[in-house]
């Protein structure tokens, strides 16, 4: 018990709802215990750990993201480096996925997820909702997600998404325009409720107020300076172009 204590004292290891009820128990401040349980339950909320959320496989988590974006009525999403889930293709999306069960550890259900992910395309075209997508360029480019092949047919669907109407917005911030702040992560702002920020170890649910704010102030200056229908086509078509630019050179080059 005493290196148990230990481990929550340092942070270290989360206590459960039990080991709050015996603490209070022992400093003799049972009054405390429902406070003590609601800030817990705000931290595991705040705080969703990958690896324990992952033991079962990676649909699972797929369904809560189709789940929480079908209650949503406005969805606002900022990427530096990933193409936004529901813009992929099959072939992005199961790089990705797999990348994510290799890297956690999660049991090989990666078809069953792509399955998921698509179906929360979906809701693209389901009337009453509100989505608007910025991208930066680099997104375009980056073979961190997946090889040459997919990212021709993944540009292609972006070329579509330029043109889904005034409730579906897809912007890309070419490199040639300044950033109007510093930013390196993406993140979605569901609603006006919460804003969920990935990292590599957990997800994180910012429902703060002021959090909430401070993001969709970023997302407004950062769609401000975005390329949209027309324009935005024009900086995917010329990733194509050096894309198969590139493909032929390295066919020349064999």
């Amino acid at each position: 018990m005493p290196s148990k204590v230990s481990k929550i004292e340092l942070g270290q290891q989360t206590p459960t709802p039990a080991d709050l009820d015996a603490w209070v128990d022992a400093a003799g401040r049972p009054d405390t215990a429902a406070a003590l349980r609601d800030e817990l339950a705000a931290l595991e909320s705040f705080y969703r750990e990958y690896r324990r959320r992952l033991r079962s496989g990676m649909r699972p988590r797929q369904q809560e993201a189709l789940d929480t974006e079908t209650k949503a009525r406005r969805i606002r999403v900022f990427d530096t480096h990933y193409v936004p889930g529901p813009f992929q293709t099959p072939e992005y999306a199961r790089q990705m996925l797999a990348k994510g069960a290799r890297l956690h550890g999660a049991p090989d259900d990666v078809d069953e997820a792509v399955a998921v992910r698509m179906r929360r395309q979906e809701l693209l075209y389901r009337p009453g909702k509100s989505f608007h997508f910025v991208v930066g360029e680099a997104v375009l480019r980056s073979g961190a997600a997946a090889p040459r092949t997919a990212m021709v047919a993944q540009l292609d669907r972006l070329v579509a998404a330029t043109t889904l109407g005034p409730d579906v917005r897809f912007g890309v911030i070419p490199f040639e325009v300044e950033w109007p702040v510093f930013l390196d992560h993406g993140f979605w702002i569901i609603d006006d409720d919460f804003v969920i920020v990935e990292t590599l170890a957990a997800e994180l649910r910012l429902t703060r107020p002021d959090e909430v704010e401070i993001y969709a102030k970023v997302f407004d200056q950062l769609a401000a300076v975005a390329s949209y229908g027309p324009a935005a086509r024009t900086v995917i078509m010329r990733v194509l172009v050096d894309l198969a630019g590139e493909s032929l050179d390295h066919q020349q080059s064999k």
